[in-house]
């Protein structure tokens, strides 16, 4: 463990009990993100069950479609 790790969790145990439930949650996000599977929400499921519904029935955009979005936000 890094020195600057080390002393931030030191310092941490300090903190008021709302501030240390949120650095328990930010490290386990980041956990989350590098090691492990990434669990989705019922948000995201739903997003992501919408979005294959949408391809299934064709709703895709054309490569032009694609290409002009880009171009507009390159300038």
């Amino acid at each position: 463990m890094s020195k600057t790790l080390e002393l931030l969790l030191e310092r941490a145990a300090a903190w008021p009990e709302e501030a240390q439930a949120e650095l328990v949650q930010s490290i386990i996000d980041i956990e989350e993100r590098h090691v492990g599977v990434y669990r989705l929400s019922d948000a995201e499921r739903a997003a992501v069950r919408r979005g294959l519904e949408e391809m299934r029935q064709g709703k895709v955009a054309s490569d032009e479609e694609v290409a002009a979005v880009f171009n507009r936000y390159r300038r």
